[in-house]
């Protein structure tokens, strides 16, 4: 079966950039991926495999000098006819492109590097809002974001958690979201906290976005966003745990609220020393076609403290997609000047643990970090 071919044809297929290691060559590798994950088995053709289903529907290879070698990187072309973008979306797309391989023992290493395809040709329509529409209703402008995070994360209770809320936004946040731990808890339902913090922000008319958690299973999402619509919520949280579909699920609903996307575990899945992997710059990228607004993309010099290469690729992923990148783990007023020196103005600094240690308290804590921003 010849499915090597010159160039890219980005016409009928969407391209994927991998980096294999494999016990033969990579060519052998390649077509085991290509072909196992488009039209058949790896290694035994069938009857029912015509020359017509191979050029419509099998994966292409594009051609390269490393074919002979056990490692190296090699681009793989996937119909578009293979995925109803519609109905299948995203968890289609990534079964595609991170699925079988992964059982095919001559494979020892598959990772997921770049993903090239045309949006035109998918239903992704990004973000509502993104960086523009998040600056046009903070009216903060060439300037970094200031995002508040609730702390504690659980325990709190909703009168609690809306006096905290004062306190943030008395201290100056544009920001405000909930620790990806406070899902539904008794002690602080997501129905009464959204209509009490929901009121209060309608009603004093604050320029501020506040996402809810509403980390749930498929089946529970849009009940929850309901609750946050309802209660005029501005904004929803939502941990990659959930899904990435779940948030094209809520950018498809179109309600007027901003959609935060949430790292916390990613690297179970994009860890470098992991055999199999999807580079986290993927994952940004995808986080964009769903169409959130903000992504927690990582930090840098705080208890976390990504490689500096890889977290200004993975910020100009999402710039590029519209999305506000936001950095936390660790960040204080210290690190604000420096790393806008680093990346520029188009990010959100996110605080949670040195605000609300603050000895003046929740309030000071902000206007400390409030003050670092502006002065910049």
């Amino acid at each position: 079966m010849d499915i090597v071919i010159d160039t890219k044809d980005k016409e009928k297929y969407f391209w994927a950039r991998y980096y294999l290691e494999c016990k033969d060559n990579i060519l052998n590798a390649a077509k085991e991926l290509a072909i196992g994950q488009s039209i058949g088995n790896p290694n035994a053709r069938s009857v029912w495999e015509t020359t017509e289903m191979i050029d419509d529907y099998c994966a292409k290879i594009l051609k390269s000098h490393n074919f002979s070698e056990k490692s190296g990187e090699v681009w793989i072309g996937f119909p578009y006819a293979i995925i109803d973008w519609f109905s299948d979306g995203v968890s289609q797309l990534l079964c595609i492109l991170m699925g079988g391989q992964m059982d095919i023992d001559n494979i020892t290493k598959c990772q997921l590097l770049e993903i090239d395809l045309d949006v035109k040709k998918t239903n992704f329509v990004g973000p509502k809002f993104g960086i523009s529409g998040m600056r046009d209703w903070t009216k903060v402008y060439n300037k970094p974001l200031f995002g508040g995070i609730i702390k504690p994360k659980t325990g709190i209770t909703p009168q609690q958690l809306l006096e905290m809320t004062k306190e943030l936004i008395d201290g100056g946040v544009d920001f405000i979201k909930e620790d990806e731990i406070l899902g539904n808890p008794s002690i602080c339902p997501l129905d009464e906290r959204a209509e009490l913090i929901g009121d209060y922000l309608y009603k004093t008319g604050q320029r501020v976005v506040y996402c809810f958690c509403i980390n749930a299973d498929a089946h529970f999402i849009q009940n929850k966003l309901w609750t946050v619509t309802s209660a005029c919520g501005y904004g929803v949280h939502l941990n990659f745990w959930s899904g990435l579909g779940t948030y094209k699920t809520l950018r498809d609903a179109n309600h007027n609220v901003f959609i935060h996307y949430q790292k916390s575990g990613d690297k179970v899945l994009t860890y470098k020393e992991h055999a199999f992997r999807i580079d986290w710059s993927v994952l940004c990228y995808l986080a964009g076609l769903c169409g959130v607004d903000t992504a927690h993309v990582g930090m840098i010099g705080g208890y976390l403290n990504d490689d500096e290469e890889d977290i200004k690729k993975a910020i100009s992923v999402l710039r590029n997609e519209n999305v506000v990148p936001a950095l936390s783990c660790g960040m204080n007023p210290d690190l604000v000047a420096p790393i806008t020196e680093k990346i520029g103005v188009d990010w959100m600094a996110n605080v949670g643990g040195f605000i609300h240690s603050d000895p003046g308290g929740t309030q000071a804590g902000a206007l400390k970090m409030r003050k670092a921003i502006d002065a910049l």
